[in-house]
């Protein structure tokens, strides 16, 4: 029987090369990449099982990488491995389509755990974690941050894009549209969001996790 084909995403170099050499006595490890929108294009080729991926990756990060694989009907199980003991980001990315949430600080058993209970169809989440994110959904405190989510796909590409420093030209040529279409998203997100510079735009990426502080 063959081996599950597992692909990895982190943009960490020694953390991919750990997680192969930890995966890989019972999985098959078939990639591993180093940014959200890599991701999407080996996710396509290489039709994983399961995507073992990080939250904060340059690029696109895994939260909306999540989105637009299952926007793009793509039917890997994804599991996020993340330093993040955060209730919100769980909640986010389980929403996203993800089907676990388990911390990089947590035993490697439970990685293995978690991959084997989403190939049978369950759902995991870090015990840390996991008893308060029920009650999180239920109580609908996930809205917080509905300011973002109700940002378009491609404005939070370009907002995540604009706070890691790329300039309007070097978006354009990313996402394979114009610099004025880039500054036409620019222009809207500020509107919509009451902000007024790029430095502003940066700020409220950070606070609200579209990059890694």
């Amino acid at each position: 029987m063959p081996q599950p084909r597992i692909l990895l995403a982190d943009d960490h170099t020694i953390v991919r090369d750990g997680l192969k050499t930890l995966l890989e006595a019972d999985f098959d490890v078939v990639g591993a990449v180093a940014d959200g929108r890599t991701l999407l294009t080996e996710a396509e080729r290489l039709a994983p099982d399961v995507i073992v991926a990080d939250i904060s990756m340059p690029m696109l990060n895994g939260i909306e990488a999540t989105r637009q694989l299952r926007r793009n009907g793509n039917a890997a199980k994804i599991v996020i491995l993340t330093m993040h003991v955060d209730v919100t980001y769980a909640t986010e990315v389980l929403e996203a389509g993800a089907s676990a949430y388990v911390l990089k600080n947590a035993p490697a058993e439970q990685l293995i755990k978690a991959i084997r209970e989403v190939l049978r169809g369950n759902t995991y989440v870090s015990p840390e974690v996991a008893p308060d994110v029920i009650p999180f959904i239920l109580n609908g405190a996930h809205q917080m941050n509905k300011r973002v989510s109700k940002l378009t796909p491609r404005q939070r590409e370009v907002l995540q894009l604009l706070a890691e420093g790329n300039t309007n030209k070097e978006i354009a040529g990313i996402l394979n549209v114009s610099p004025r279409t880039v500054e036409f998203h620019k222009y809207r997100m500020m509107q919509d969001l009451g902000l007024h510079s790029t430095a502003e735009l940066t700020r409220y990426a950070l606070k609200h996790g579209v990059i890694a502080n």
